[in-house]
């Protein structure tokens, strides 16, 4: 059996200023819809997490481990474990993300 998720179902939580989410959380991973504010800031942090993003619109600073790319539609950074990273919004952007194992911080939002 599996789970089937409707996204516009679920309710949208902000994170940080600026950035508001959709999580699903399955046993081992947690996906996260956001939607970023042109302008908002990702402070550069790190977590246990592996963490994959995708942009899905717009244009996002990415900085993972002291390199700094603009990704855009379609692009995919894959972000190891305890890696410092964080951005800003160059424009309105939607990112998937997906987290390896589960953010429990997340889920317990």
């Amino acid at each position: 059996m599996s789970n089937v998720f409707q996204l516009n179902n679920i309710d949208r939580k902000e994170i940080l200023p600026g950035f508001q989410a959709r999580f699903v959380h399955t046993d081992s991973m947690t996906l996260s819809y956001w939607d970023v504010d042109k302008g908002a800031v990702l402070p550069l942090h790190k977590h246990i997490h592996e963490q994959v993003t995708q942009v899905e619109d717009g244009e996002f600073e990415l900085t993972i481990a002291g390199e700094t790319r603009v990704y855009t539609k379609g692009m995919v950074a894959v972000i190891p474990s305890m890696a410092e990273h964080g951005g800003v919004a160059l424009t309105d952007c939607k990112i998937f993300d997906i987290f390896s194992p589960v953010r429990e911080d997340y889920k317990a939002l």
